[in-house]
């Protein structure tokens, strides 16, 4: 695996196929993988224990939005938020700053930044601040016993590592997900 290599060929090439997409249906493709986010960050509070696994996966829509157009993927993230605030209040809190920021960000760096390490880096300093922001701002556990809402460098610097570990994991899961669904889509 190399570092710097350029990871968008396929994300970018998956970009260019939606741009021939009218508008319409892409705010029909928004509704549907909002929705679809919206229960999938929901399911750690509806199916408690294996729904906790299932939520991370809220960030795959809002990510794939963010691939058809930023725009879109900010619509999807907005209305996912709105979303969560029907469904489950609590998650609406935590959603904007973990998941859904994971989403956006690389799918706003696969665009933009292109390159593996830089789209790692870019999506775990989201994921950082977002996570500190509910740690020290508003003081949520968004991390439950495992940290507390004192401020503690030592945290800090957990909450960094396990950023990045997670981005890294997103970002290579999520160009498996965008070679296999280019490849079933054939050559255009």
């Amino acid at each position: 695996m190399n570092w710097f290599s350029i990871l968008s060929h396929e994300s970018y090439k998956l970009h260019n196929y939606f741009k021939t997409f009218s508008y319409s249906k892409k705010l029909v493709l928004t509704a549907i993988f909002s929705a679809l986010a919206a229960i999938l960050q929901s399911t750690g509070n509806f199916l408690p224990g294996v729904g906790y696994l299932i939520s991370p996966f809220a960030t795959l829509p809002i990510l794939i939005c963010t691939i058809i157009s930023i725009p879109i993927g900010i619509q999807s993230y907005v209305l996912t938020f709105l979303l969560l605030i029907l469904i489950q209040p609590g998650e609406s809190f935590v959603f904007p700053f973990t998941t859904g920021i994971v989403g956006l960000g690389i799918g706003i760096a696969l665009l933009i930044i292109k390159r593996r390490i830089g789209i790692i880096v870019f999506t775990s300093i989201l994921l950082t601040g977002g996570i500190c922001f509910l740690l020290y701002v508003f003081h949520f556990p968004v991390l439950g016993p495992i940290a507390s809402t004192s401020f503690s460098l030592k945290v800090i610097g957990f909450i960094c590592i396990f950023s990045f570990v997670y981005s890294w994991v997103w970002v290579e899961l999520s160009m498996f997900i965008f070679k296999k669904w280019y490849k079933l889509m054939g050559e255009k």
